[in-house]
């Protein structure tokens, strides 16, 4: 498939049966494959089914798109967003693998060119929406195309537990049947134990190999900050990555645009994403965000499944999301390149009883319980003290030990003082209401009583007459509720289940109130975030005029930067300074047909940056 003159042309690779190595290192300019992948792609080349759940940045690509050139037939990945495929149509066609995707977006003379070459054989790839799957014209149209492969991409939209259902990809296991029964590889990045059972199940995989990579992502740094002034510590944020790619998520869409408004009037290239914008707009802001043309995005949860852009290097919550593994899936888009990126989430009360208020307008009791249970893991993730990939982590069944470095909790930790009054205070107040009314009651009705709120309910059962009732008056509100948050972790109080819940002492918590035991609390989070992660070794000048070079390039051949070469890769090239095409092609990232395209443009200007440079200092 490879081929050119000179001594530094590249080998020529078989289109079937290569070493799988040698075809990694051919089209994706790799050396060795990421945890797991290996094992994936042999399944897939002996026409196995097979279940993977990689994290995000974790290669789940690779994993069907090396064995489409190493096999005869047509590869069809099912995607869920028309961008996906773009993105990952650009890059393979980059990286000489002909695909392709079909959708209503297409120019009616563009659609049927591409049919057209589907029927003669000229695609590899072929990436469709479940949507369109369900159309009889397509299905039989598959047929005609030789299909040898199925790779279900974002596989947790067929589970309702899944954090994003699209019911048509129910249909996938009769579009299987239909196709002669050919082998499907399924894929996601996040899967609780259920969600993975409803995937084997609901797409009738044969006998799977089952691959569960670990959901750690070492590359993220993890904060929780107080959501006061939130505004200014969010602009100095974003200031201090001038330079760098950011999502900012929002819970609402006027706070969207709102945001997006106020940060550009403060000079940061921002434009607004949600689902209440004109379609146009909206993927036009997409677009410019994906090619680097605007730095941040200030988006609902609508953007970023399948987004494929690997140089993100923040994800901000400026609002609370709803759920670990919501929070888990958007973090995930930070740092796809495996450089050091950050993740920000703006903590606050107020977020916290919005959600609420919108649990309690759920009309389905077992909704509205699950809803709860999971808000109430994120509030423990936000306020808790230890190690954050510990409780990201334990959701989805991992239990790692230690201190990880890098979250706000392992890097500066909090400190532990002596709270055994403040312990005593909320106990004897959960205590005395128990006492007087015969029943418990909530931890927001526990906090009225100790501020001595005369709220109705504290008035109706007699709470404002009890011994504890004003007696945690001189502090406020938002201490009181993390004290009996960390008390009923520490396992003093138990919560007990649904909407309604209440606080009851447990077994420990009788005895350290009788006992007047030491109890240990932790002080609150660190006020500020972090300053930017440092970047990795090599020449800021150098990095910066390749980072220049390759949007110059990607611009003139219409795709988003990160086609041309990942930030990964431009950064290696700023350590390694190749000096010539041998060098070049032992950077991490240069396949052959991008070495061909763009390396001798990148050799010459690395020379010349480094030419000046040595001419500045003499």
């Amino acid at each position: 498939m490879f081929s050119g003159p000179g001594p530094e042309a590249p080998r020529r690779v078989t289109l079937f049966d290569a070493d799988p190595r040698l075809a990694l290192k051919a089209y994706f300019g790799f050396e060795a494959f990421r945890p797991l992948q290996e094992e994936i792609v042999s399944d897939v080349l002996a026409g196995r089914d097979a279940f993977a759940v990689l994290p995000t940045g974790g290669g789940k690509s690779l994993c069907y798109q090396l064995p489409a050139v190493m096999r005869p037939g047509l590869s069809l990945v099912v995607s869920p967003l028309i961008a996906l495929m773009k993105d990952q149509v650009d890059a393979l066609v980059t990286a000489g693998i002909p695909a392709t995707y079909l959708s209503s977006s297409l120019e009616p003379d563009e659609l049927r060119r591409r049919i057209r070459g589907l029927h003669a054989g000229d695609y590899r790839l072929l990436y469709l929406a479940p949507e369109r799957l369900t159309m009889p014209h397509v299905k039989a149209e598959l047929a005609s195309w030789k299909v040898a492969r199925i790779a279900v991409d974002e596989a947790h939209c067929i589970s309702e537990w899944g954090h994003d259902f699209r019911p048509d990809y129910r249909r996938l296991a009769e579009l299987r049947e239909s196709l002669g029964s050919i082998p499907v590889l399924a894929l996601t990045a996040t899967a609780t134990e259920r969600v993975r059972r409803d995937i084997i199940e609901l797409l009738r995989l044969r006998e799977p190999r089952c691959y569960v990579a670990g959901f750690d992502r070492p590359n993220l740094f993890y904060r929780v900050v107080p959501k006061e002034d939130a505004y200014r510590k969010l602009l100095a944020f974003v200031r201090e990555r001038s330079r760098e790619s950011g999502i900012v998520y929002v819970a609402s869409r006027r706070q969207a645009e709102t945001l997006a408004a106020r940060l550009r009037a403060d000079g940061i290239s921002t434009a607004p994403y949600h689902a209440g914008l004109d379609p146009r707009e909206r993927n036009r802001n997409q677009e410019r965000f994906v090619r680097d043309d605007v730095h941040v995005i200030c988006a609902t949860i609508a953007f970023g499944m399948g987004i494929d852009k690997a140089n993100v290097r923040y994800v901000v919550h400026y609002d609370l999301p709803k759920n670990i593994e919501g929070y888990y899936q958007e973090t995930g888009r930070a740092g796809r390149d495996g450089l050091a990126a950050d993740c920000l989430l703006f903590f606050s009360g107020g977020d916290v009883a919005k959600q609420l208020g919108f649990i309690e307008e759920k009309d389905d009791e077992r909704d509205r319980r699950l809803t709860l249970e999971q808000l109430r893991r994120l509030i423990d993730y936000a306020e808790s003290g230890a190690c954050r990939r510990i409780a990201l982590l334990g959701y989805f069944g991992e239990s790692p030990s230690g201190n990880c470095g890098n979250c706000d909790n392992c890097a500066s930790p909090r400190e532990q003082f002596d709270g055994t009054i403040l312990a005593q205070k909320f106990m004897a107040c959960v205590f005395r209401v128990r006492q007087a009314s015969g029943f418990g009651v909530g931890l927001h009705h526990i906090v009225d009583v100790l501020l001595g709120r005369e709220t109705e309910k504290v008035r109706a059962w007699g709470h404002d007459r009890i011994s504890t009732f004003r007696l945690g008056s001189d502090l406020p509100r938002t201490q009181w509720l993390a004290v009996g948050r960390e008390l009923v972790r520490a396992g003093f109080l138990r919560q007990t289940p649904g909407l309604r819940s209440t606080l009851e002492l447990t077994k420990a918590g009788v005895a350290a109130l009788s006992d007047r035991r030491t109890v240990m609390l932790s002080s609150a989070p660190a006020p500020e975030s972090r300053s930017a992660a440092p970047n990795a070794a090599g020449d800021e000048r150098l990095f910066e005029a390749l980072r220049a070079l390759r949007k110059r390039l990607a611009d003139e051949r219409d795709v988003p930067a990160y086609v041309v070469f990942s930030d990964a890769t431009l950064r290696a090239m700023s350590t390694m300074r190749p000096g010539d095409q041998r060098e070049m092609r032992a950077i991490p990232g240069v396949g052959e047909k991008k070495l061909i395209d763009f390396g001798d443009i990148f050799l010459a200007e690395i020379a010349a940056v480094l030419g000046e440079t040595e001419a500045a200092a003499t």
